[in-house]
């Protein structure tokens, strides 16, 4: 059974982020794996905004905790835990420093925000770039689940400097 895209809505999305998400974001370009591919392969600027994962509630003092590796699109800059509808000034800060550095300080630049497929938080992320004044935000709501299974490679993400 299909599931209906949901109306975009008027605010920052708050609640399962992991969820069909709209098929529209006003004010950014909405791309598929294939246009993704060509911004990337354009050099546009690539950014991630998949969360950190959460160290598991109840772990037995002194067990140690390895957390799954993030593997994302080749270059692209890995600003964690920036899409939720709500965030921190603290977090505000650090999504604007990491936009500056991954655009070189210029909203002019072609910025693909994604996470995973059905993720809001590429969504919100998106919104918030354009709230930002970013002229040519693209989002990809494919993520990297579309981009790994068009057979395009994914790298280890290490998350940008300063949160």
């Amino acid at each position: 059974m299909a599931t209906t895209a949901p109306p975009e809505p008027a605010h920052y999305h708050i609640g399962a982020y992991h969820a069909p998400t709209p098929l529209t974001l006003k004010g950014a370009t909405v791309v598929s794996t294939a246009a993704a591919r060509k911004l990337w392969l354009a050099h546009a600027a690539f950014v991630d905004v998949w969360p950190q994962p959460p160290k598991p509630v109840g772990l037995p003092k002194g067990t140690l905790w390895i957390q799954k590796p993030r593997l994302d699109i080749p270059g692209s800059i890995w600003l964690p835990d920036t899409g939720y509808g709500q965030i921190s000034g603290r977090m505000e800060f650090y999504f604007e420093d990491g936009l500056a550095t991954a655009s070189h300080h210029d909203r002019s630049t072609k910025l693909v925000i994604y996470c995973l497929k059905d993720c809001w938080m590429s969504w919100n992320a998106a919104r918030r770039a354009i709230t930002l004044g970013y002229k040519q935000v693209y989002w990809y709501p494919g993520g990297s689940d579309s981009w790994q299974r068009a057979g395009f490679p994914l790298t280890r993400a290490t998350e940008a400097p300063g949160r």
